[in-house]
């Protein structure tokens, strides 16, 4: 398996379909009424864009770092040749557990949608978890999608992001539908109160927007995958931001419009009852919605699967997880066996049910800011450890930004502690956190004894080299 290597094949639209794909998941389905409630419908939108362009700093020291160091697993890349082994392992192991509960989420997501689709199709009780009754035929949609998704990666990048660029599309269909029919059927009186709960509404609403733009971190990973000029990679990444920007806030726009706060506040699905109503009370316009809205579960789905093997893969490629998950397919030149590993992990999700899912992601979600805050600390350390690297995507005023993006990612992670509104559940998401430190603890160790450290950094110092330019 030494000489079989990541094909560079993916060009503009794989890696736009890519990014964007992965940040338009379900959550604007189902979350949008949410928004409005909390913050009003300009309340929602200003807090959309204000979430919007923090993340876009984020997203701008990645821009530079992707394109100066395109090699599959970017976060480990970059925090190892800023900090080193210990820091490299400690972001992308972060990362990991992000990824996966978002796999994770949307395993539990697709049964959830059926329930619209297909009214009391849950049948076939198994037991009860957190008050909730798992079924046969519930577990059983997740579990098919499961395998579905596994394959659909195993088979190669290139076919997986075909199958999203289609999945995009009929996304994109159902919102030009539903803001066209909001232009039409829809009233600005609606839209009153424009702001709910003051500055508090918002702040409430700015604080899950971070979660919203989850996947524009898909495309280091791919880095390796990418043909395409560097300076195009960091483009790609900002422009994917700012498109699922504009996609959210034309969704709260839409969605605004049609249906009044007491019909969003009785609404399950405000977005497909919206599309509905839209449309002369058409049951069928709103499931068509709600295809959009499996599209976008599968298009995040695959998304993170491509992000979380190959973070996976990259790691077991520098000697610090079993050497066995850094194997690409002779044929289709993937990590399969991450890819089987992440799969197995969501064909196992729904049996849990929907409350423990959500102990997951709230935990995934402290890992992934936990990753961004290593990247951008990266970022910093390294416009002065290497001042004559090659940046095809060079910022202008990087410090500032680099230290604003610090301080964002450490404001949302206090936002995890114990005290806060949306601190992590004692026990059970804290416990999901330590458990996961300690296996990748373990991981670690096991790893390094085998491989040494001594020839792990020599790997990962190559790897580097190899790419990185100066001028």
């Amino acid at each position: 398996m030494e000489d079989v290597k990541l094909v560079k094949i993916l060009k503009n639209k794989d890696v736009l379909t890519l990014a964007f794909g992965a940040m338009i998941g379900w959550g604007w389905v189902v979350t949008a009424g949410l928004w409005i409630t909390e913050a009003g419908s300009l309340g929602a939108i200003l807090a959309f864009v204000i979430g919007g362009i923090l993340v876009v700093l984020i997203g701008l020291t990645y821009a530079e770092l992707a394109s100066s160091l395109p090699l599959a697993g970017g976060e480990l890349i970059y925090s190892f040749k800023a900090m080193g082994r210990v820091a490299s392992y400690v972001t992308t192991w972060a990362l990991i557990l992000g990824y996966v509960s978002v796999v994770a989420f949307e395993a539990v997501a697709l049964p959830t949608v059926f329930e619209y689709l297909i009214p009391d199709y849950s049948v076939g009780y198994l037991y009860t978890i957190a008050d909730w009754e798992v079924t046969a035929t519930w577990a059983g949609v997740g579990i098919l999608g499961s395998i579905l998704i596994t394959w659909i990666n195993y088979r190669g990048i290139k076919f997986s992001t075909a199958i999203m660029f289609i999945l995009t599309l009929l996304i994109v269909i159902a919102g030009v539908l539903l803001i066209t029919g909001s232009g039409v059927s829809g009233s600005s009186a609606n839209m009153q109160p424009l702001f709910e709960n003051g500055t508090a509404g918002i702040l409430t609403v700015i604080i899950m927007t971070p979660f919203m733009f989850v996947g524009f971190d898909v495309i280091p990973q791919a880095a390796e995958e990418i043909n395409l000029p560097q300076k195009r990679i960091g483009q790609l990444l900002i422009f994917s931001v700012i498109l699922a920007v504009i996609w959210y806030v034309s969704i709260i726009f839409g969605v605004s419009r049609i249906l009044t706060p007491e019909e969003i506040s009785a609404s399950n699905l405000v977005t497909a009852d919206a599309m509905a109503k839209a449309f002369g009370n058409s049951k069928m316009m709103g499931n068509i919605l709600v295809l959009g809205g499996i599209g976008g579960i599968l298009t995040s789905w695959i998304g993170f699967y491509i992000g979380g093997s190959r973070a996976i893969y990259a790691l077991a490629r520098a000697g610090m997880l079993p050497k066995a998950l850094g194997d690409l397919h002779p044929t289709y030149k993937t990590p399969y066996k991450a890819i089987l590993l992440i799969g197995m992990l969501s064909a196992i999700a729904p049996l849990f049910g929907r409350p423990a899912l959500v102990w997951l992601v709230d935990a995934g979600g402290f890992g992934l800011v936990i990753a961004w805050f290593m990247v951008a600390v990266s970022f910093l350390i390294l416009r002065k450890k290497e001042p004559k690297m090659v940046r095809p995507f060079q910022l202008k005023g990087g410090p500032v930004i680099g230290w604003i993006a610090i301080v964002m990612a450490i404001g949302v992670g206090i936002l995890y502690m114990p005290g806060m509104p949306s601190a992590l559940i004692w026990p059970y998401e804290w416990i999901i956190v330590i458990i996961w430190m300690m296996i990748g603890v373990v991981f670690y160790q096991v790893s390094i004894r085998k491989r040494s450290a001594i020839k792990t950094e020599d790997h990962l110092n190559n790897e580097i080299n190899r790419v990185i330019k100066y001028k």
